[in-house]
């Protein structure tokens, strides 16, 4: 593949729309199951339906985003050994170590200078260096404050209401979370010529 071919396919991007399916999906699954079911039926289903909605997004855009690859292999492994051990535990630390991960990559970046960040937003956002800088820190500790609620959920709770947190609960909190950080991007925007960050 040439140079120019590799670019374009590294720049597609999924319409907004079936983004938002693919990621809506496996979580009502998961979640549908659980309700009517159990957790290891709603694991089950997230397995399956995650790989389905990560065999659409190759297919459109053909890459994976770098948060996908991150936790489908951890879906996968301590998924199955969930269904394997039929040990519920191994599918809610996948939770902790997935978010510790993504706090880890961040924040460990901003030790080498690098905002990896941009990695997560598919630089669908063009910030100054300290806009990257607070927004990386900010991320990074909003998923280390995630990982902690995730196991004060997992060791407090009973499973169903670990699903219930994991199910819509996550998503929630990181939505607002989300939201709340449009005034620092609003503030360190820059123009949408320069695309350039750290």
């Amino acid at each position: 593949m040439s140079d120019a071919a590799k670019d374009s396919v590294s720049k597609k991007r999924l319409p907004p729309g079936l983004k938002l399916a693919l990621n809506v999906i496996p979580m009502a699954a998961f979640f549908g199951a659980l309700y009517k079911f159990d957790i290891f039926v709603a694991t089950a289903a997230l397995i399956v339906t995650s790989l389905l909605a990560a065999m659409i997004t190759y297919w459109k855009i053909r890459r994976l985003p770098i948060e996908l690859m991150v936790m489908l292999p951890f879906l996968i492994i301590f998924g199955g050994l969930t269904l394997y051990l039929h040990d519920e535990q191994f599918i809610k630390i996948k939770v902790t170590i997935v978010y510790v991960l993504f706090a880890g990559a961040l924040l460990g970046g901003l030790l080498f200078g690098k905002s990896f960040i941009g990695l997560f937003l598919e630089d669908a956002i063009a910030l100054d260096d300290a806009g990257w800088r607070i927004l990386t820190i900010r991320w990074g500790l909003f998923f280390l404050a995630m990982a902690g609620l995730n196991e004060c959920v997992r060791l407090t709770f009973d499973t169903q209401m670990w699903g219930y947190f994991k199910v819509p609960g996550t998503p929630i909190l990181t939505f607002v979370f989300a939201i709340s950080q449009m005034r620092l991007i609003q503030k360190h925007a820059l123009p949408e010529t320069d695309t350039t960050h750290s």
